[in-house]
């Protein structure tokens, strides 16, 4: 009696423990299908992009310069809407971008405020910038659902070094497009910019933070960012995963550009099936993160390097000749010269 009462009471603790073990795990939602999120962030940002006007602040070599703020166009109202600037000559313009990624092609808006008049980073370089990001949301505002936005980040007066490396994907497609200035330094320390580039990019959540929503952005929400670029940092990325240390090639890394387009993608941020045209050895680590471009088994470093240890300015690297001059060249650290 007492041997069938005691498996009585494991069996009946085993099913409660087995029923709570199943209540008490959280219900894991999987991802949005992307084509289907990017279909509700497209009609937004472009709402948005119908029914709101600007007003730009022009105050060259003052903080507030090419500052911009978003309004609503009342009911009636004749402002012309941000679509209005849609591909026009002069500035501002309404540009776009088509970005491949997660099987679909996305369409990516920049208003164009001021293009600059110095150099344009590269996707992997670092810019010297102010911004400021808010999200877009559809609120119901007495039981009307209304495109509101929220602004959960801002820096304005202080420039910032990024890296745009590690930023989200529309930061890396976007700040391309754009130029640095000039600027003179007062007496009193402080600097002052101008003909810096400036803009707006409107940026789907698929090319932003998708579904790893947080305490200041929800999840799925598509970003806008406002943001002036002053100055821009020359990188050497090359990184060894062996002992994961910084291990640069002394090449900088917008010279690894092989395509010259500005781009440089690691695999993940190609197209399914892309090949990577800033790949040399297709080994599936771009030049500018490769520490041997053709996989000769010499790094790119010693390559590059003359019999004393100096790294020998890009510009007149040679090919396995030791040409340095013919610009049709391959430079030797490009291709395998035994």
């Amino acid at each position: 009696m007492n041997k069938f009462r005691y498996y009585f009471i494991l069996l009946i603790t085993t099913v409660s423990l087995f029923s709570c073990s199943k209540s008490d795990t959280p219900e894991i939602t999987p991802p949005r299908e992307y084509s289907v999120q990017y279909a509700t962030d497209l009609a937004d940002i472009e709402e948005y992009l119908n029914n709101y006007y600007i007003t730009v602040t022009n105050n060259p070599g003052a903080p507030d310069d090419q500052d911009v703020v978003f309004t609503k166009i009342p009911a009636g109202g004749t402002q012309d809407p941000i679509m209005s600037y849609k591909d026009k000559t002069t500035f501002p313009k309404l540009l776009s971008r088509e970005v491949k990624l997660h099987d679909i092609t996305y369409k990516l808006y920049y208003l164009v405020l001021r293009e600059g008049v110095g150099e344009s980073p590269s996707n992997v370089d670092e810019v010297y910038t102010t911004y400021r990001g808010e999200y877009l949301e559809n609120k119901a505002v007495d039981g009307i659902s209304t495109l509101t936005t929220t602004k959960f980040e801002e820096w304005k007066f202080e420039p910032q070094r990024a890296n745009l490396i590690g930023y989200i994907r529309g930061w890396k497609e976007i700040f391309p497009q754009f130029k640095t200035g000039t600027y003179t330094s007062n007496s009193d320390g402080s600097i002052s910019y101008s003909n810096f580039g400036a803009g707006v990019m409107f940026i789907p959540s698929g090319l932003a933070y998708y579904a790893a929503g947080n305490s200041s952005i929800p999840a799925y929400a598509p970003l806008i960012f406002t943001f002036k670029l002053y100055e821009i940092q020359r990188l050497d990325h090359e990184f060894n995963i062996s002992n994961n240390t910084p291990t640069p090639d002394g090449i900088l890394s917008y010279q690894e550009d092989l395509d010259g387009d500005g781009y440089m993608w690691t695999k993940g941020e190609l197209p399914t099936g892309a090949v990577n045209p800033d790949d040399t050895d297709g080994d599936g680590i771009p030049n500018f993160l490769d520490v041997d471009d053709d996989a000769d088994g010499i790094g790119t470093r010693k390559e590059i390097s003359a019999a004393d240890g100096t790294i020998i300015p890009f510009a007149i690297i040679p090919d396995c000749s030791g040409n340095t001059t013919n610009p049709a060249r391959i430079k030797r650290h490009l291709v395998k010269c035994n």
